[in-house]
Order: structure tokens, then C-alpha cells, then sequence
């Protein structure tokens, strides 16, 4: 790919994130507790392109982005995705998408409803491919058994999520999105 990608960087209750989109869409939402990484790593993942800090040209986006972090049981996401991967890893991560917050799924489950059910390995490989955190919520994403699996943010990031999602799931009182919150 050798386009133009546009970023930036804000703080979200789950650390710093990174955003970047391309004339089509985001194509990483990612976290990270250093921001100088998280641009790294968006150069190394397009070494074609050269990615440029835009945040007043993104600012809609990334701000809508970033509210979705907090809150993703408050509403669709309504922005553009330019997932870019394999056939089965954008199947995978439309499956994704269909589980609602403060539910999950295992990989077996993903698995069987894309019509391979003897790929969970496979899914687990594409989960772990996902550009955009919380987007496709390959977070939700659990182990046949039930208990939390790998997440590419970390295990803890996975936690808060999860938790998070199911107090909002479970009533108002128990849940309030910290963003703009002291």
C-alpha cells in the first residue's frame, strides 16, 4: 500500500491510542503505554507509506473513535473501516463485529458461524491480526471454556473491557464512560 495514512494519538482510560485512517477509513486503532511505539509500530505495519500526524485533519474521526473505546454499548459505530487482510480474517472480523457488548464468544464459536468449524485455531491466528482494538471487538473473544484468552493490548486492557462492558450491559448505575470524567 503506498497511500497517504493520517494519525493521532489521544489518551483513553485504557492508555494511550493511536487512530489512523486512510482516505477509505481507520485502518489501526491500537493502545499502547508509549506513544513513540505506537508510532513505530503504525510505520512498520505500512513500511510502503509514510504516515503523517494529522490530528486537527482527523479529528472527527479519532474523537469518535476514541468515545467508542469508552462507551462501545452506547450506539453503533458509524465510521468507516478499511480492514485490510485475508479473505477468512475479514470474514473473521465481520463475525466479530455481530457480538454485542457484555457478551462474548470462543473461537470455536466464531469458527463454526463463518461456516469452519474446524478453523478456531485459525480465528485465534486472525484475532490476533485485528488492526483496530474495540472496533471489531476481538476482545470479546473467549476460550471454549469460558476464560479470557491472549489479547494483542494486553491481558489487563482485555480485563477492563470485558468488565466494563458487562456493569453497562447490567444497569446504568454500574457502569459511567470516563471519558471527560475527573
Amino acid at each position: 500500500m503506498n497511500e497517504t495514512i493520517r494519525f493521532a494519538v489521544g489518551e483513553t482510560s485504557l492508555g494511550a491510542a493511536l487512530v489512523a485512517c486512510t482516505d477509505a477509513g481507520i485502518v489501526s486503532l491500537a493502545f499502547g503505554d508509549d506513544r513513540a511505539a505506537l508510532v513505530a509500530e503504525l510505520r512498520q505495519r505500512f513500511p510502503m507509506s509514510q504516515p503523517i500526524e494529522d490530528g486537527a485533519g482527523i479529528a472527527r474521526i479519532a474523537a469518535h473513535a476514541l468515545r467508542f473505546v469508552e462507551a462501545p454499548w452506547s450506539g453503533d459505530l458509524d465510521l468507516p473501516l478499511d480492514l485490510q487482510g485475508t479473505g477468512f480474517q475479514l470474514q473473521v472480523w465481520q463475525a466479530l463485529r455481530a457480538i454485542p457488548p457484555g457478551r462474548t464468544a470462543s473461537y470455536t464459536d466464531i469458527a463454526r458461524s463463518i461456516g469452519r468449524p474446524a478453523a478456531a485455531r485459525a480465528v485465534a491466528r486472525a484475532c490476533g491480526a485485528n488492526p483496530v482494538a474495540v472496533l471489531v471487538p476481538c476482545h470479546r473473544i473467549v476460550r471454549r471454556d469460558g476464560s479470557r484468552s491472549g489479547y494483542r493490548w494486553g491481558a489487563e486492557r482485555k480485563r477492563r473491557l470485558l468488565e466494563r462492558e458487562a456493569a453497562a450491559v447490567a444497569g446504568p448505575a454500574y457502569c459511567r464512560p470516563s471519558i471527560g470524567l475527573p
